[in-house]
């Protein structure tokens, strides 16, 4: 099974690394880059137009700045209205490896899961030697570890900026009704247990740095907040107290 590949990318201040990284990507691999830029006030529109990775580059500009939730979402609708068959979403920042995307694709393909996620979680000494903040590390594993327990997974982490999803997922999964903010990406998690899906994770190398993109511990505690109310809805929905929209295929 061959099927259309797209690589999607949440733009945001993203200059100083968008070039680095899709250097990076293994040519051959994808058939059209999707970058998506949130009103950035730097030139990351400029070098996206410049880009010439050897395949169909598409750039999409915002008017106004939605949120990282809601550039994903106008991400997955550009991929689908252009016969993505899967689809990898990577972060413009250069914390992720783009070397393996191919990977990705290929256990998508094989079928063996329906969401594949890079994990950059495998020891506590390669994540801190790789410059990952001690606090956010701790934070990442604890709440890594109750998000498993609650979803019945076994994720390495669930906090991953590379994804790669089958077209099925994108399209059964309600992403218009989930939060533009960075909650987005648990919610989105929670709603592949939810209707089924089957997630994995690959290993993947840490790498922190100045120009890479981080939230703030005050954004960090709100987004903590906020996923366990998402598992708090997800559990009044499955005993049917309270209906919510988040897990009503739409």
């Amino acid at each position: 099974m061959a099927g259309r590949t797209v690589i999607v990318m949440p733009a945001y201040r993203a200059a100083a690394t968008l070039e680095r990284i899709v250097a990076e990507i293994p040519q051959g691999c994808y058939d059209e880059l999707i970058v998506v830029d949130d009103h950035s006030d730097d030139d990351t529109v400029a070098v996206a137009r410049r880009l010439d990775p050897g395949v169909p580059v598409t750039v999409v500009e915002h008017p106004r700045n939605r949120g990282y939730g809601g550039n994903q979402k106008t991400c997955y609708r550009e991929a689908l209205a252009r016969g993505a068959d899967f689809v990898a979403m990577l972060h413009p920042d250069f914390q992720y490896d783009a070397r393996l995307i191919p990977a990705a694709f290929e256990i998508l393909r094989l079928g063996v899961l329906d969401v594949v996620l890079g994990n950059r979680i495998r020891t506590r000494r390669e994540a801190l030697g790789g410059g990952m903040p001690r606090v956010k590390y701790l934070a990442n594993r604890a709440l890594t570890m109750l998000e498993n327990l609650l979803a019945g997974q076994n994720l390495g982490e669930w906090h991953s900026g590379f994804r790669a999803y089958r077209r099925e997922v994108l399209e059964t999964l309600p992403l218009e009704r989930n939060s533009d903010d960075f909650v987005f990406d648990s919610q989105v998690l929670l709603q592949c247990v939810h209707f089924g899906f089957r997630l994995g994770d690959l290993p993947m190398p840490v790498r922190y740095f100045d120009e890479a993109s981080s939230i703030s511990l005050a954004r960090a505690s709100v987004y903590a907040v906020r996923t366990l109310g998402t598992f708090a809805a997800w559990f009044a929905h499955r005993a049917g107290l309270v209906r919510s929209r988040l897990f009503t295929a739409r």
